[in-house]
């Protein structure tokens, strides 16, 4: 009997699982997006993200109201849809295992935004050896949404170090999660969630309401990956000369006294591994914040923008070989 007769034999479970099933497939597909990013950052131009964000803005004109249930609705058919659309692309591709990997690396690199991060948290440390606050604070939007008008150095860099703690997770580690979870829709989804909690998650008065669940999903999306994100933090540290038991002592300790249930675990973690102390008060338009303290060192300088995109870089990495060999372990 040929190898060909003794597969067409076998269950159709048996067959997924074979070498080049759907979760080989989706394994290769994570990894080589992953690889992707990592070589060349986001898409310079139609970044599908960008065109998921102009298609949910414009819903919002539409279908804005000051109530929790019309934003429920409005995150609810936004992802939705983008969940669709992934578990469109993998009941496609489902017997088609080189399309299947092709179209999960396009999609890991569209929602990947790890080297993007750190290329941006590297323009904010260029600026500021220049001597260039100007340009410094213009750069600050990229990387964190606080008023930059009155921030110095010391400010700036404090934000820079913290973005990168956080957005670790939000833009590395939670896509790779989810996409090692469900695969396509869960690449998709998790991104369409995470863009609708920058869009309308805020805190302001026209969107204290319509995105309370916007900002609820994303949370619960998150839980898990900015957890893992700080475990990662814990067993990458050394590759970087970092500490490890400092990032596990200030995550357990000061990890949850951050107001975000998420944001504080990477945040502690990161200050912990680099002997830093972050926390202080955020000014976000109107709204000022006085953020606990997080690490027992020095503020972060100038030159710890450098060492923590190089510890977050390390973090993500490790995050996408687990992904893929989570997925491979799958089978599915």
């Amino acid at each position: 009997m040929s190898s060909a007769d003794a597969r067409a034999l076998l269950p159709p479970r048996e067959q997924s699982t074979t070498v080049g099933g759907p979760g080989a497939a989706t394994a290769a597909g994570l990894a080589l997006g992953a690889l992707a990013d990592l070589l060349l950052a986001d898409p310079r131009r139609g970044h599908p993200v960008a065109g998921f964000g102009q298609a949910a803005a414009a819903l919002e004109r539409r279908t804005w109201r000051d109530s929790r249930a019309v934003g429920a609705g409005y995150a609810a058919v936004c992802t939705g849809a983008a969940v669709t659309a992934g578990a469109v692309g993998q009941r496609l591709t489902a017997d088609r295992p080189i399309a299947r990997a092709a179209l999960t690396a396009v999609a890991t690199w569209a929602v990947l935004g790890g080297t993007s991060l750190g290329r941006a948290a590297t323009t904010m440390e260029h600026h500021l050896t220049d001597g260039d606050l100007t340009a410094a604070r213009t750069h600050l939007s990229s990387l964190a949404g606080r008023d930059p008008r009155a921030l110095g150095e010391p400010e700036l860099v404090r934000a820079t170090v913290e973005s990168v703690a956080e957005n670790t997770s939000d833009a590395a580690v939670a896509p790779l999660f989810w996409g090692a979870v469900a695969g396509l829709p869960g690449l998709l989804g998790y991104r369409a969630a995470n863009t609708l909690d920058a869009m309308v998650g805020y805190r302001s008065p026209r969107h204290l309401r319509f995105g309370w669940a916007a900002a609820r999903l994303d949370d619960v999306l998150n839980w898990l990956p900015a957890r893992a994100t700080a475990a990662l933090t814990v067993l990458t540290a050394p590759l970087v000369g970092a500490s490890p038991a400092g990032a596990w002592r200030t995550w357990q300790r000061d990890g949850a006294a951050h107001p975000s249930p998420n944001a504080g675990r990477c945040e502690a973690a990161l200050a912990g591994a680099l002997g830093l102390r972050l926390g202080g008060r955020n000014v976000y338009g109107e709204r000022v914040e006085e953020r606990p303290v997080l690490g027992d060192g020095q503020p972060p300088v100038r030159g710890d923008i450098r060492r923590a995109v190089r510890l977050s870089r390390a973090v993500w990495t490790a995050a996408a070989v687990l992904a893929a060999a989570a997925r491979l372990a799958r089978r599915g």
